[in-house]
Parts: C-alpha cells; structure tokens; sequence
C-alpha cells in the first residue's frame, strides 16, 4: 500500500467517527439529488423456464439509483456518486438472469425462510423435528437450495410524499423447503428524499415455524469489477462474535473481539488482519462470522457499521434493529463468474454486511430466539444511509 493511500485511510478513520461531519456531508449530497427523484418503473429483464417474466425496477431518489429484480428481490445494481459526482454501480450482480438462476451465490437477494446456517439441515420445534435440504456442506443455507433468493416476487411500486420504493410480497406455502407453516412475507424497498436505502421486512405464520430474513447485497464501493475490498476501511459496533466450527456453524460460545482480528470497534482496512493465522479466519478462509452487536435487539435501526472507500470517497452507514451482523469478506468468490461490466469476480472483490439473527439460532438456547408463532409478526428492519467525503 503506497504512503498516500495510507494516509488517505488514516483520515478516513478519523471522519469515520465524526458523526456530525457524516451528516453534514450526507445532507449536502442528498440536497443536490432531490431533483432526481423518479417513481419506479418497470422493464422486462428475462423468462424462466417455465415460462415465467422477471421484472426490472429502477428507481432514483435523493441521488441513490437503485435496479430490482422480481426474481429474488435482488438488487441487481445500486449506483452511488464518487466524491466528484460520478456514479458507478456498486453492488456485484450479472446482466442476465440465467446466471442469476445457475450460478449466483446470492448476488443481492433477499435471504429466507432463514438467513445463514442450520446444522445438518435439523431443527425441533415442540417436540418435532425438521429436516431441511442440505446445501452447504452438511449443513442448510439460506433456505435451502429453493429458497427465497430463488422465488419471483410480487412487486408493487409505490410513492409515499418524497420517498419511492417497491412492496415485495410472497406466500410460502407449509412444508416448503421443509419448513413448517405458511409464511406470508412482505418486504418493503425505499429510496428516501435523502437517498437512503431502508429495507423492511414482515412476515406472519399459521403455524410455529422459524425465520431470520436479511439482504445478500456484495458491496464493493470502489464499484462492482473494480478489484479488492482490501483498503476498504470498517468500523463494526461490536465488542462480542460467535466462532464457529469446520462447517461455519457457531460453537454457541460468545468470545470478545478484543486482541482478535475481528476487533472492528475502531475501525480499520479489511486486509489489514486477514491474513493473520489464526484458527477462526482459517475456517472461514477470511471473515464469514456473526458479529453480536453491543445495542442487541432494538425497536427502531441503530447504527452499527461503517464501510468507506478512501479513493472514491464513498461512505455507507449501516442501522439495524438486528441483534447481529454477518460480515462475509467474498471467500468464496474464485474467478468462476464474470459480472455485469464483464469483469471476473475474485476472492475478496466485495464485503457483505448481513444484518440478521444469529446462525443456528433453532439449535441454540442460549442465542435470541427466531421462532414465530401464529397471532406473532415478524418485523426488522435496516437502513443504508450513503454520503461522500
């Protein structure tokens, strides 16, 4: 890393703690991109085998443009300004639906029946036990291989005074991918007047099941193709993470993150303790860990990380009411897939910030619960909040 990149991240540390700054530098862009707000419109993107369309949204708001695709939910693109205006896409997808469909590790999906992973594909629940399929090993990921990422969506766009955004909808039927219960699940995408970006997610049951939904959006701010996440610097608000064992399923154990490379609470380069050897990060070929958030479960989104890009000069702030956050540094991206601006996509070419409940939360007590009964309804929601300095 040259002396003036690392200045340059050295500076960002320091900004990166300066709360009014970021507002202040915030509200300066959102003010230039009012004028840009659009309601969504719809395009076609591709046909499924079975004859099925998949829909293209694109809306812009508050200088934040974003692209949706009915299959999944996935944020195909969402385009940002650099320090000087220019905009790129930053999030890694494809052009094309068939790879979405054959070869996607879940580019920008939206993540269910239940995010991250259940040991040996099993879980009980009043006495009964469940048997998923199992896609990660031995163990079940994201759902199944048929899970939500996987579904088409009904999209509904909508304007609500200065904020745009799409209503996503879909009915699980019970017994799907194993799961029991019929989960009717709404997510709701809005662009706000200031751009950000706020996912929220509800779901209701009719009978006991389990559910933990989240966003797969691969963030590279620096923009999609455009190399390592490395010198992206991160600040996460979490003192505690769960360690896992050689599937990557928690230990149950809570550990601190003190003395450990995964102490993110002053902020620091990705790459800067990844290639440490220590046990953790040996499993998980890099950071792919629960982070337990210092705030826990809360009403409203507290923030909880920060990702900034020193030579674009893009800054995201990430709020939650999850009690956890995965950060999944792009292990397991090998140079099989090329992305949307043709570029090959490699190890460590993007960073994912998965707000959730724990992993294996059904099989372990001492986690917080995601069981959800009938009369109950799930709710979490997440803000993006984008700025340049």
């Amino acid at each position: 890393m040259s002396t003036s990149r690392r200045a340059v991240i050295a500076s960002a540390a320091a900004a990166g703690l300066t709360a009014a700054a970021a507002g202040a530098a915030h509200a300066s862009g959102a003010s230039a991109g009012r004028a840009n707000a659009q309601p969504p419109r719809s395009e076609r993107f591709g046909v499924l085998a079975d004859g099925t369309e998949v829909q293209r949204w694109i809306l812009s708001n508050g200088g934040t443009r974003l692209k949706v695709l009915s299959y999944g939910g996935i944020v195909q693109s969402l385009e940002l300004p650099d320090r000087e205006g220019t905009y790129t896409n930053v999030s890694l997808g494809f052009d094309q639906l068939s790879s979405y469909v054959k070869d996607s590790p879940y580019f920008g999906a939206l993540i269910g029946r239940y995010g991250n992973r259940i040991a040996n594909g099993r879980f009980t629940l009043d006495g009964t036990e469940y048997q998923l399929p199992v896609n990660d090993g031995p163990n079940s990921l994201h759902g199944g291989d048929q899970g939500f990422d996987k579904r088409v969506w009904e999209v509904t766009p909508f304007t609500s005074g200065d904020d745009v955004g799409l209503t996503l909808r879909y009915s699980s039927p019970d017994g799907e991918m194993g799961y029991p219960g019929t989960l009717d699940t709404k997510v709701v995408y809005t662009l706000t007047r200031q751009g950000d970006f706020r996912i929220d997610y509800e779901a209701t049951t009719d009978a006991p099941t389990v559910v933990n939904l989240t966003s797969h959006i691969y963030f590279n701010l620096a923009g999609e193709g455009n190399g390592s996440i490395s010198d992206h610097w991160l600040r996460i608000a979490a003192s505690n993470y769960t360690p896992v064992n050689p599937t990557l399923i928690p230990t149950g154990r809570i550990t601190k993150v003190a003395g450990s490379p995964f102490d993110f609470r002053e902020g620091k380069s990705v790459g800067r303790d990844i290639r440490i050897a220590h046990a953790q990060l040996l499993r998980g070929q890099g950071f792919d860990h629960n982070f337990v958030l210092d705030k826990g479960i809360t009403a409203q989104p507290e923030h909880v990380a920060t990702l900034f890009e020193p030579e674009s000069g893009r800054r995201m702030e990430v709020a939650t009411t999850e009690p956890g956050l995965q950060f999944y540094s792009g292990n397991f991206l090998d140079g099989t897939l090329v992305g949307s601006r043709g570029r090959v996509y490699r190890q460590g070419d993007a960073l994912c910030l998965e707000t959730q409940h724990f992993p294996d939360s059904p099989n372990q007590p001492g986690f917080p619960t995601t069981v959800l009964r009938p009369g109950e309804t799930y709710r979490s929601s997440t803000v993006h909040t984008f700025s340049t300095r």
